[in-house]
Order: C-alpha cells, then structure tokens, then sequence
C-alpha cells in the first residue's frame, strides 16, 4: 500500500517538475537571431510572399 502512494506522489509531482525543468531547458538554449540573420529572414518572408498569385 506504502508503495502505490510512493508511486503517485512520483507521476503526480515528478511529471510536472519534469515539464517545467525541460521547459527551462528549452528556453536557455533558445537564442536570438544576429542583425544579418533578421536581414536574410526578413528578405526570405519578403521572397515568398512577392511570389504569390
């Protein structure tokens, strides 16, 4: 019986400390772009659009 509530208290707490650790994880690693990269981005949205029917 000890054991089921051990196991629980495990996938109710844990999933969550979980979800948000790799969320932390995920936005440390996010970077920004560099001005040249914007450039470029912005010139490839402009491309794509411009070939539009």
């Amino acid at each position: 019986m000890e054991t089921e509530n051990i196991l629980w208290l495990l996938v109710v707490a844990g999933g969550p400390v979980l979800i948000a650790i790799l969320i932390g994880f995920a936005l440390m690693r996010k970077r920004r772009l560099s001005r040249t990269e914007r450039a470029a981005q912005a010139r490839g949205t402009r491309d794509v659009f411009d070939e539009r029917p």
